[in-house]
């Protein structure tokens, strides 16, 4: 049994999509972030990093409970364990790879600032959001002429680079994010948005919470910060 400690977050969501996928039996552990749920000594032991999501698949590697973090070692763990959505074929693996790794060192971060200098800084700073919101179009465009050459990100079948990928793009709508011009991007946001599995879910856990005070302390405050 795959059990997943999650939140409604762009990296819960591409687990939450992964798994829905999959149709494998999973138990989804609901991690109140907003909360500090995340800091407390029995996510600690699963999550060094103190982040969400993080798996336990109680039949591992020889039968033992094992425990993965890291999105993209989550979702590449759950792609070779199925045999879905990772081709066996070196060259067309380490094209999915590639494009998972675009996402984890590109698109996360950069929309994740984006999101942070436009959402939750306690002031406007101008110049941190028109860098984030450039980088985050180039970005944008470096997909657009992606999908211009391919169905997919990383060829002409739908990968767990594709699932990673959408969970931080597809609301470019709430972002402020003007995407006329980019089609190629468009039509895939629209394709992959309209599989049942990706609807089932990007809403598994609803919308998130808006920050409080007491939200915005676990975040970004000292809480973040403290020696465990």
């Amino acid at each position: 049994m795959i059990h997943l400690y999650s939140a409604a977050t762009p990296n819960g969501i591409k687990l939450h999509i992964l798994l829905e996928e999959l149709a494998i039996p999973y138990e989804m552990h609901r991690v109140n972030i907003n909360k500090g749920e995340q800091f407390e000594p029995d996510f600690l032991k699963i999550s060094p990093n103190n982040k969400i999501p993080v798996l336990v698949d109680t039949e591992g590697p020889d039968g033992e409970d094992y425990v993965v973090f890291e999105t993209g070692a989550m979702m590449m763990y759950l792609a070779e364990k199925t045999g879905k959505f990772m081709p066996q074929d070196m060259a067309a693996r380490y094209r999915v790879i590639q494009w998972l790794m675009f996402q984890m060192g590109g698109i996360g971060p950069m929309f994740g600032q984006y999101s942070h200098f436009t959402t939750y800084a306690p002031e406007v700073f101008e110049y941190s959001v028109e860098r984030y919101t450039k980088e985050c179009m180039r970005l944008y465009g470096v997909m657009d002429r992606r999908l211009g050459e391919s169905t997919y990100l990383a060829g002409d079948d739908y990968s767990i680079a594709d699932i990673a990928t959408y969970s931080w793009t597809y609301s470019y709508e709430r972002r402020g994010f003007d995407l006329a011009g980019l089609d190629n991007v468009l039509q895939w946001l629209n394709e992959i948005g309209e599989r049942p599995a990706v609807q089932r879910g990007a809403n598994l856990l609803g919308p998130p919470k808006k920050p409080d005070a007491e939200t915005l302390k676990n975040f970004f405050g000292d809480t973040q910060y403290e020696r465990r």
